[in-house]
């Protein structure tokens, strides 16, 4: 596939009101999409259009406006609504397109815009392309006339309807009555929603990053900061903590103690208990490169399969869809559930961990440490624009040798970053001095060919 101008990994995303992230660009996004999406002229179309917490949403979301209802496209306007939540909520709506404008975990000073297909799924590589295919073009030709411009409306029970959706995830058996829970809402687009649903589930609940100002977004909150939530969580002696990032479809959890659960964890408590309730669908689990190593392992041992893709919760539930598994996710705690959710929702992988507490009654101290990770090191090296370390016969043959020295009894992965000009060098094994060294050899190699 051609080297694209605008989508990266995850839709659009960067600084914003710098390129690709500016108002232009919104509109153009929104004239080439609504033109590709509106397939039939004796229908009215309908786009969904959902965001987080930035100040920089209400420039972005006015021009995604002014370029879907130039081209005859209706739109909805939720506002703050977790990026599930819009997925959710396109598919509920028989909407033609549903956009999120978010920059999930980053800072307040960067944006994004996510699409999603009618069925509530991210849009391929393939649709992706189609629409940049025609944002560079003269989309004059496609205006509708001045009578079949689209009509904008504002959504206002879009918080209430996904808060419903979420509790009918949870088991109608179990009740969260006697629990305490910190719940960090980063600030984000869940600030709303995630304490109701708690409350509502029977929770005493903790708020936590629940004062958005357009600026604070992710700011040392959040899944990405989970030392406010542990901090929280021993001050007021809650049972369980609960950490989500700015749009809301990955999370973070601690026990009682203030123990951090990674993603891999999260899946195991989860697989585990759909395992043994013969719920887990497909054989096992569908995780990516980076997942730990002691996952596999703890999966193998219970006769289940990790499957590996390449990193991006796009590429866990794709595989997850032709595979036929219900269980998918990063280490990083994107956790999607394919029974509730065509994405990754924070807020539900957190009720499914709920739900394995409240009916095995044990403490989630008990259960955030299904299996003993291998010691797994990350380095990231920069280099310079235009070079191809990866290529190098220096950096290939340490990677070679690292492999050989492990032999079996760990991995080495080396990839290049899909948004930075950087080399991520990952290593793990059951010998952590040696995942040391042979992260540093290689490292050092990449950083000799990349300057």
């Amino acid at each position: 596939m051609a080297k694209r101008s605008y989508f990266g990994t995850d839709g659009i995303r960067g600084l914003a009101n710098s390129h690709p992230m500016t108002a232009e660009v919104a509109l153009r996004v929104g004239l080439a999409a609504g033109k590709l999406f509106r397939t039939e002229a004796d229908r009215r179309h309908l786009v969904v259009i959902g965001k987080d917490t930035r100040l920089s949403g209400y420039m972005i979301e006015p021009a995604l406006v002014a370029g879907f209802t130039s081209m005859g496209m209706d739109v909805r306007l939720f506002g703050p609504l977790p990026t599930p939540g819009v997925a959710m909520m396109t598919r509920s709506m028989r909407a033609d397109l549903g956009v999120m404008i978010s920059a999930s975990h980053n800072a307040f000073h960067d944006n994004g815009i996510k699409l999603f297909g009618p069925d509530g799924y991210k849009l391929s590589d393939r649709r992706e392309a189609e629409i940049e295919a025609h944002m560079d073009e003269g989309l004059q030709d496609g205006l509708v006339g001045s009578r079949e411009l689209g009509r904008v409306l504002r959504v206002d029970d879009a918080q209430a309807r996904y808060v419903e959706i979420v509790k009918a995830t949870f088991p109608k058996s179990l009740s969260l009555n006697g629990l305490r829970v910190v719940i960090d809402c980063a600030n984000g687009a869940a600030y709303k929603v995630a304490p109701s649903v708690l409350y509502e589930l029977g929770a005493e609940v903790i708020e936590l990053g629940v004062s958005p100002n357009g600026f604070n977004i992710n700011d040392q909150c959040g899944s990405t900061h989970p030392s406010a939530m542990a901090a929280a969580v021993k001050e007021y002696r809650a049972d369980i903590g609960i950490a989500l990032d700015g749009d809301a479809d990955r999370v973070a959890i601690c026990d009682e103690g203030g123990l951090i659960v990674d993603g891999d964890q999260i899946m195991a408590v989860i697989a585990g208990a759909w395992a043994a309730d013969q719920r887990l669908s497909g054989g096992g689990v569908v995780a990516t490169v980076m997942s730990n190593l002691g996952l596999e392992r703890f999966m193998s041992a219970r006769g289940l399969t990790l499957e590996r893709t390449g990193v991006g919760d796009r590429y866990v539930m794709e595989r997850m869809r032709s595979g036929g598994f219900n269980l998918g996710g990063e280490q990083s705690g994107h956790v999607i559930l394919s029974d509730f959710s065509t994405t990754g929702d924070g807020l539900i992988a957190a009720l499914q961990v709920l739900a394995v507490m409240v009916q095995s009654g044990k403490p989630m101290s008990a259960l955030a440490r299904q299996f003993e990770p291998v010691p797994q090191l990350l380095e990231n090296v920069r280099f310079n624009r235009g070079a191809e370390p990866l290529k190098n016969a220096v950096v290939q043959s340490a990677i070679a040798d690292a492999e050989q020295q492990l032999h079996g009894s760990g991995r080495v992965l080396v990839r290049a970053s899909g948004t930075e000009p950087l080399i991520r060098v990952m290593a793990e094994g059951d010998d952590e001095a040696l995942v040391t060294r042979l992260v540093r050899e290689i490292a050092g190699a990449v950083r000799a060919a990349g300057g």
